[in-house]
């Protein structure tokens, strides 16, 4: 494609949830990613659609819930595409909460702890139900990358967007063989968003999560998502993976460093097993990490970059990637459409990005 409407980098869940919304659409969408399609952050995750989770910050939950009203939506366009089916895999979190904060009657009592989940040892800790659902974000990522496919969206791997620059009326795009002239240009570049666009406004930064997973013990059929604000435990129920635990995860700034530390695995272990016994005891099976894209008030960046004129960039997700794809799909595709969004988007202006960046 020499001449795309559009140009993304960054072919994560977010940047690839968009090209599919913008093809949708009728744009010729180009796609670039500096390395593999959804090897990063996208396939890293646990794959909890956490919506309602305390730590959440609370403007936060608008853009939540479009996205929750859009998941079906999403997952049968992809299903249509790709010949795929994404189950979920949970419909319930056990989410321990702050005394304080706890809803008038929602609490669980010990007895009914005890005849949800007769192995948890809940210490100290209180703990709500939450209607939750979480998939595995590696059987989305087959789905999606076979709908995409089965599209005319150009993916391009292994070729990095080195700087784009708002020029007139269009995008200069500069990648390693060559430069690329486009209407409209979207950052999608998670942890890397800064340097995709080469501009000094944009406060996204890597924070890296450590996770493990475990088979779980015939002792402990585990159907739902225990989650406190140090750990949680997420099962995989259908497909490949059914029958264990993914367990996370550390919240480090370590720049882009993914190395796997035994010391941090042995805590979240150690967590882990204060609330289920039994995972103390089962074996690892895979230990990893991604690089979730933060900004400091923990809010994504969705919208036009100030002073860039078609300059667009969707980053800054955090731990919420999985989640908010659809949401980010559909307002970036409004916006880019000129559209009125579905919902009031200031709280994730870019605009805000100067107000972040600290004074030297």
């Amino acid at each position: 494609m020499n001449h795309p409407d559009l140009c993304i980098a960054g072919a994560g869940i977010i940047g690839l949830s968009i090209a599919l919304e913008l093809y949708g659409r009728g744009y010729r969408v180009a796609v670039f990613d500096r390395g593999a399609p959804l090897a990063e952050s996208s396939t890293a995750a646990a794959g909890m659609l956490a919506a309602h989770d305390p730590d959440n910050p609370p403007q936060l939950l608008t853009l939540a819930n479009l996205s929750l009203s859009l998941y079906t939506e999403f997952l049968d366009r992809v299903r249509a595409l790709s010949g795929i089916n994404i189950p979920f895999q949970t419909h319930t979190t056990l989410q321990s909460i702050s005394p304080h904060t706890i809803p008038a009657n929602t609490e669980l009592t010990h007895e009914d702890l005890t005849r949800l989940l007769p192995a948890l040892t809940p210490g100290n800790h209180r703990f709500i139900l939450l209607d939750e659902h979480s998939l595995d974000p590696r059987q989305l990522a087959s789905a999606l990358l076979t709908a995409i496919g089965a599209t005319t969206i150009d993916l391009r791997l292994h070729t990095p967007v080195l700087s784009a620059r708002s020029i007139g009326d269009e995008v200069e795009i500069t990648i390693p063989n060559g430069i690329i002239h486009t209407a409209q240009f979207i950052n999608c570049a998670g942890a890397w968003a800064a340097s995709a666009s080469r501009l000094p406004n944009i406060p996204v930064m890597p924070k890296k999560g450590q996770m493990f997973s475990v088979p779980l013990p015939s002792s402990l059929p585990l159907h739902f998502v225990v989650r406190t604000p140090d750990i949680y435990i997420v099962p995989r129920t259908i497909g490949p993976s059914a029958g264990r635990a993914i367990v996370g995860a550390t919240v480090e700034d370590v720049g882009f460093d993914k190395t796997v530390h035994s010391v941090d695995i042995d805590r979240l272990r150690f967590l882990a097993s204060s609330l289920l016994p039994a995972i103390g005891h089962a074996p690892q099976l895979e230990a990893w990490s991604g690089l979730r894209p933060a900004t400091p008030d923990g809010l994504p960046l969705l919208g036009l970059i100030p002073g860039q004129p078609n300059h667009f960039i969707a980053s800054g997700h955090y731990r919420n990637g999985i989640l908010l794809a659809p949401a980010a799909a559909q307002v970036i595709a409004q916006l880019i459409a000129g559209e009125t969004p579905s919902i009031d988007l200031s709280p994730y202006s870019p605009a805000r990005s100067l107000s972040l960046i600290p004074s030297p």
